[in-house]
């Protein structure tokens, strides 16, 4: 028997699983069925798992709260009022409701950690190129990772195990990267003691709900009790996350997202009009909701003459940047840890028509993107509104080891919420 023999998995509905329908949650693939599987489909299949049906999610990726979807918005089981984050908010509530036993999403900025985070269970993205995107519906191809959510630390490991490594049809995937974890390395030397660095102006953000913050300076004191060094750090350039992250992903859908035409394959517009030009106009306008189109534009405008230098290459500094402060902050700590949301599951609707507010709402996720870090969200506390909130860990690239042992850890000493939907 292989590795996941029995083991039910549910797939986003970006990864490409032969023979069965594709559509990334847009009208635009509208009954397209895929024609090969992606590499992580045909290595869990190769260890006997149980793909058993495909997950909505905001359309291409492109969303936090899973109300862009072509099909309707997914409902969070806890509270069908409230949204399960997004954009994999499909997969989100298919783990939470026991749909399935885990399930696979992408994380372009934080896509499987948040809605992990609104879900109240494990959600994690591994670091960039440790699992091969081959098969996965580029949204930002220098951000994108195919993440994991499940119940418990133990199902996580095993599974990026089994799906990660490099891959001849992915160049950016890393095949000679530090070792893999497993399961029975999960729980770290007894007297190791873990050093953590905070972000101190991530507590003290505006944006920040009041009683998350609370709950964390209770969290950080319990890890000093327990042992481990806990340290705010300063870190200046929280500001420019959100911007330089949505400068270059919107710049990369719009290249990657040009290839849906209506030519080869999806929706065609019934109106073709009188020459090639008004044909691909109609059926892109027709195809893509209005969050695609609206990135597409955000992305074609920063790429523009005029305005590359002033906006796409001023982005790349700033993330290089963010890369080289990181390394240095991963010399002196093993893990850095933020919130992973500044809210809880906020009502469906509540921020569908400020496209700002949403975006602000990435701000502690898209770092580890930015960076290509791996970053977990680990469901430890609920609010006074009754929802699930969870820390968000991150290690050095490639040090999911580290990660995953901390994890391990802080879901049998620190765990204080139950979700009655986990059996």
């Amino acid at each position: 028997m292989g590795k996941l023999h029995g083991v039910v998995i549910a797939l986003k509905d970006v990864i490409s699983y032969k023979a069965h329908k594709l559509s990334a949650g847009s009208k635009i693939l509208e009954n397209f069925t895929a024609i090969y599987d992606a590499t992580v489909v045909e290595k869990l299949l190769a260890e006997d798992a149980i793909i058993i049906g495909r997950n909505n999610c905001d359309e291409f990726a492109m969303g936090s709260t899973n109300e862009n979807s072509a099909y309707g918005n997914v409902l969070n089981a806890l509270d069908p009022d409230r949204v399960p984050g997004g954009s994999s908010g499909g997969s989100a509530v298919a783990v939470q409701a026991g749909l399935c036993m885990v399930s696979l999403g992408s994380d372009t900025g934080g896509s499987v950690r948040q809605p992990a985070d609104f879900c109240g269970i494990l959600g994690l993205k591994p670091t960039y190129g440790r699992v091969s995107r081959y098969g996965l519906i580029a949204y930002a191809s220098s951000f994108d990772q195919i993440g994991i959510f499940g119940r418990n630390v133990p199902d996580i490991t095993l599974v990026l195990e089994v799906i990660a490594g490099g891959d001849n049809y992915d160049s950016t995937a890393a095949s000679h990267a530090l070792p893999l974890p497993n399961r029975s390395a999960l729980e770290p030397e007894k007297e190791r003691k873990f050093r953590i660095a905070y972000f101190r102006d991530a507590f003290t953000h505006e944006g920040l709900d009041p009683m998350i913050a609370e709950q964390f300076t209770g969290f950080f004191e319990c890890l000093r009790r327990d042992g481990h060094t806990v340290e705010g750090v300063d870190f200046e350039y929280l500001d420019y996350i959100v911007p330089a992250y949505y400068v270059l992903t919107t710049a990369e859908a719009s290249s990657n997202l040009s290839r849906f035409d209506g030519v080869k394959y999806g929706h065609r517009t019934a109106d073709p009009g009188v020459d090639l030009t008004s044909f691909y106009k109609r059926t892109r306008s027709e195809g893509f909701g209005a969050e695609v189109k609206r990135r597409i534009l955000l992305g074609t405008f920063v790429l523009s003459a005029g305005y590359y230098d002033a906006y796409f290459t001023k982005a790349q500094q700033v993330r290089k940047i963010l890369v080289d402060r990181t390394a240095l902050l991963f010399n002196d700590f093993d893990i850095i840890i933020l919130p992973t949301a500044p809210t809880t599951a906020f009502p469906i609707g509540e921020k569908i028509d400020d496209p700002i507010a949403m975006y602000l709402a990435d701000i502690y996720t898209v770092y580890a993107n930015l960076t290509g870090i791996p970053g977990i969200s680990i469901p430890l506390f609920h609010h006074s509104n009754g929802m699930p909130f969870g820390v968000q860990a991150m290690t050095n690239r490639f040090n999911e080891l580290s990660l995953l042992q901390f994890s391990h850890l802080m879901m049998q000493q620190y765990k204080s919420y139950e979700n009655p939907y986990l059996m």
